[in-house]
């Protein structure tokens, strides 16, 4: 069991193997996303700084939407989750964005919550049948997949990316300060 800091978030395993690891530190960053978002009014998930038109709104779609498209599309090889299925993404590329200031902070919660939950069903399946090495089933144009581990380590990334923007729209907002 994971030891949890003052603000809800599993500290990653120090000794962990390379799954444990990785993982920790995925959750690690989901749980500082959360931390920043959750609670929060539907206007406060709508407020914008400085030149950016980015939202903690827009982020928590934008990020429900990459747990699905990396977990279940490219890593498993499913349909996109319903959230996502009659969006016209030519018409606008950045629809997740866009479209949360339609959402209640509820809504965006659970889609983002449920996002990283089906993640989490896919990790586990996925390591049922192979390691970190395995390859996506979902390919580039030029025939090339990502590793599973590729795939986590960039979710990694992703979220530790949002991460900053987030501390300095949360700051903006309230003053909630911290990692």
């Amino acid at each position: 069991m994971p030891d949890i800091d003052e603000h809800g978030r599993p500290e990653p395993p120090l000794t962990g193997d390379e799954v444990d690891t990785l993982l920790g530190f995925l959750d690690y960053q989901r749980a500082t996303f959360r931390w920043k978002c959750f609670g929060l009014s539907r206007d406060a998930l709508a407020v914008t700084i400085a030149a950016s038109s980015m939202t903690l709104g827009g982020m928590m779609k934008h990020l429900a939407l990459v747990e699905d498209s990396w977990f279940s599309q490219w890593l498993r090889g499913r349909e996109p989750a319903s959230a996502w299925v009659g969006v016209t993404w030519d018409a606008d590329p950045d629809w997740d964005w866009h479209s949360a200031n339609d959402n209640s902070a509820e809504e965006l919660e659970t889609l983002w919550a449920e996002s990283v939950q089906a993640s989490r069903v896919r990790v586990a399946e996925a390591l049922a049948e192979g390691d970190l090495g395995q390859l996506a089933h979902r390919t580039w144009p030029d025939g090339r997949s990502p590793s599973m581990r590729w795939i986590v380590t960039h979710m990694i990334e992703e979220y530790a990316r949002h991460n900053g923007h987030a501390d300095l729209i949360r700051e903006f907002i309230d003053g909630v300060t911290g990692e």
